[in-house]
């Protein structure tokens, strides 16, 4: 993976993850409801992480020929 390529993916990830967690706050979802979605927005974001440490993610963003 083109390192480009894998900066990008990190960036827009990041961001949809980030504006996840700031809607979730935004809306003011009730305790358990509000524990339970950060918590698989958390896990989302560390299992991507993990992909991208052992190679298992592969996201092209521009593909060339």
């Amino acid at each position: 993976m083109d390192l480009f390529q894998l900066l990008i993916s990190l960036i827009v990830v990041g961001l949809v993850c980030y504006l996840l967690w700031w809607l979730i706050a935004y809306v003011g979802l009730p305790e358990p409801f509000n524990k339970v979605a950060r918590v698989i927005i958390a896990l989302f974001a560390v299992l991507f992480l993990l992909g991208v440490l052992t190679g298992n993610v592969s996201m092209p963003v521009f593909k060339l020929r």
